[in-house]
């Protein structure tokens, strides 16, 4: 379980992930730069972005401006992106790397995911990512919106073993086969939308849990996740907000919280469905 916003967590590889993360998911590109940046400056050292988003280029000038504002080192921030799995060939996922690179002006990315597993249409984009891995141009490489049938597909074939999953997770989609799945074979779990994209701020149970810690229902739900070592990439605009998502270190859930906030598992998706979902 990490301790602080700077603490990392090891992947199965030996790279080092901080625990919780700045997502940059809908943020206008022309505005992302100033969030990364505030982000950095506020503490956050694992910044999220993918080519979808569209804002590769303001997140890699926030990060430039975030690093000059800290001192910090590009060694000390810890970014990643990924492929939009439109059917994508080896030679197009080898070309939608280069393009992101360049849109984030890095020499490297720590990790590189498949956004979404289509139509189980991505083994020779994970080979690509192998590739790109072995020459050193990612320091590990995973993948996002897997379902069980999906790592088993992969894990049939692929040379390198994702180090994360990262799925949307959340009190009301606990998605504990798909946990218990990653736990066994040595894959992190990483929450995205983890407060359900703000749906569970009035859920009763949470806002008394709440009450009772004197916290708010986003710092209840994220200590949830960091209870059970869940990794995560929390959104917000806001520097308040910042400060606000990461103030999650100085309580903990007991567990009569922790049973409550299971119970409220329905399996309830708010983002799209990766078993249905294809492009």
């Amino acid at each position: 379980m990490i301790h602080s916003l700077k603490e990392n967590v090891r992947l199965n590889n030996g790279t080092e992930i901080p625990g919780l993360g700045l997502g940059v998911f809908q943020i206008p590109d022309e505005d992302t730069a100033e969030v990364v940046k505030n982000g950095i400056i506020n503490g956050y050292r694992l910044i999220d972005t993918a080519q979808i988003y569209g804002n590769e280029t303001g997140t890699g000038l926030g990060i430039k401006e975030g690093l000059a504002a800290t001192g910090l080192s590009r060694e000390e921030l810890f970014v990643t992106s990924k492929v939009w799995n439109n059917h994508l060939t080896y030679e197009e996922t080898m070309k939608a790397f280069e393009e992101t690179l360049d849109r984030l002006s890095l020499d490297y990315l720590d990790l590189y995911l498949i956004h979404w597993p289509g139509n189980n249409a991505f083994k020779e984009s994970w080979q690509a990512m192998e590739e790109l891995y072995e020459a050193g141009k990612i320091r590990a490489i995973g993948v996002s919106n897997f379902e069980i049938h999906h790592l088993e597909d992969l894990l049939s074939y692929a040379k390198v073993v994702p180090v994360i999953n990262q799925v949307e997770l959340h009190p009301k989609l606990s998605q504990q086969a798909l946990r218990d799945f990653c736990e066994k074979h040595n894959i992190k779990v990483q929450a995205w939308s983890p407060l359900m994209q703000g749906k569970l701020l009035t859920e009763p149970a949470i806002v008394e849990i709440a009450e009772k810690h004197q916290k708010t229902p986003p710092q209840v739900i994220l200590r949830w996740d960091i209870q059970q070592d869940i990794l995560l990439v929390v959104k917000s605009v806001h520097e308040q907000r910042m400060q606000s998502n990461v103030a999650v270190f100085d309580f903990e859930l007991d567990d009569t919280d922790m049973s409550r906030l299971n119970k409220l598992n329905e399996s309830l998706r708010s983002g799209p469905d990766p078993e249905t979902f294809d492009f």
